[in-house]
Formats: structure tokens, C-alpha cells, sequence
């Protein structure tokens, strides 16, 4: 059973910590086991999932938030 955390900083991006893999819409592999990954949060990023800063050039505001997950194996 793996464990990750979601932490959405305040004003921030949620980040993702754990065994981090990502995968484009062609299904192709980005990045192979990195421990934490930035995700945008505010919607202006260009680099979209990623967080590229924007959020703080257009002021997003965001409480901070914490989510533990646990994935079940199948």
C-alpha cells in the first residue's frame, strides 16, 4: 500500500509528495520516481498541471489545506 500527501499551500500550489510519476495525455511517461511534484492550483499556469509561479504575478489567494491518501493495491 503506497501513501502520498496532498498539501495545498496557502496561496499556493498543491503539493504532492510520494512516489510521483507523470504521464502526458499520450500516455508517455514525464518523470520517473520524484519524491514531490508542484500542480497548479489558481488556473493561470502555462505549464499546466505544473506550477510555472503565476500564482503569485495574479494575487491567488487560497486557504492552506492538507490531504493524506492511501492507495489500495488491486
Amino acid at each position: 500500500m503506497a501513501e502520498f500527501r496532498i498539501k495545498g499551500r496557502e496561496d499556493g500550489p498543491y503539493m504532492v509528495s510520494g512516489l510521483v510519476k507523470s504521464v502526458d495525455a499520450d500516455g508517455q511517461e514525464q518523470s520517473k520516481g520524484g519524491k514531490s511534484v508542484s500542480l497548479c492550483r489558481c488556473g493561470g499556469s502555462c505549464k499546466k498541471p505544473l506550477c510555472d509561479g503565476t500564482h503569485r504575478r495574479i494575487e491567488f489567494k487560497g486557504p492552506a489545506v492538507e490531504i493524506s491518501v492511501s492507495e489500495l493495491s488491486v
